[in-house]
């Protein structure tokens, strides 16, 4: 499982549309993950519906403080590499280091990551 970080809420000014469109971004890494045999996880896949389902109601807010990093960082607890993708980002950056420290492969292109045995 390769969880693919990159910026989310980053940049944006809690812009809906720019938050979506770096969305896009992560999630447009995942099918040539999927394609090399790996299974690539988003922490917005996790966080997100449990943000709702838990009653919050704006970015930033306590419930969403909550759940959104530390869910990216109990799923490295279970990934196996992270792809690192381009823009600034301080939870991409934490979950990076996050998974240096548990001894993970960390890529920074898809061409850098192997097709799987």
């Amino acid at each position: 499982m390769i969880l693919i970080a990159g910026p989310y809420r980053s940049g944006t000014n809690d812009d809906p549309v720019l938050i979506q469109k770096n969305l896009d971004n992560l999630e447009a890494m995942a099918l040539p993950i999927f394609r090399k045999g790996h299974v690539p996880m988003i922490g917005e896949w996790v966080a997100l519906p449990l943000t709702h389902l838990a009653g919050s109601k704006e970015m930033g807010d306590e419930v969403w403080n909550e759940i959104q990093y530390p869910a990216a960082h109990r799923l490295l607890e279970k990934c196996d590499a992270v792809l690192r993708i381009a823009g600034e980002s301080k939870g991409a950056d934490q979950d990076v280091e996050i998974a240096k420290q548990r001894g993970l492969k960390i890529f920074y292109s898809l061409q850098e990551i192997p097709d799987a045995e």
